[in-house]
């Protein structure tokens, strides 16, 4: 199968390159495997399962509530510790 893209982003040319250069790999190679792990495959056809947060990261939400309450388990009981 044969594809023609067209309107690559001049960043994105750049650091296909570069990445193709720095591993001693033709742009062809490594532009498949761009594609490939973008699509969520493999370069050998499986199915790509990444083992990372990366879902979650950037998703904190400020929560006051939440800080007083871990504010308040930061307390030491003097009591206790007697």
């Amino acid at each position: 199968m044969q594809y023609t893209l067209r309107n690559i982003p001049k960043k994105v040319d750049q650091a296909l390159r570069r990445k193709a250069k720095e591993q001693g790999r033709s742009l062809n190679d490594v532009v498949l495997e761009a594609l490939a792990l973008g699509a969520g495959v493999a370069s050998n056809g499986t199915k790509v399962r990444y083992m990372d947060l990366s879902d979650i990261a950037g998703s904190w939400v400020e929560d006051p509530e939440f800080d007083k309450i871990m504010a308040e388990q930061d307390q030491i009981d003097p009591e206790m510790w007697r």
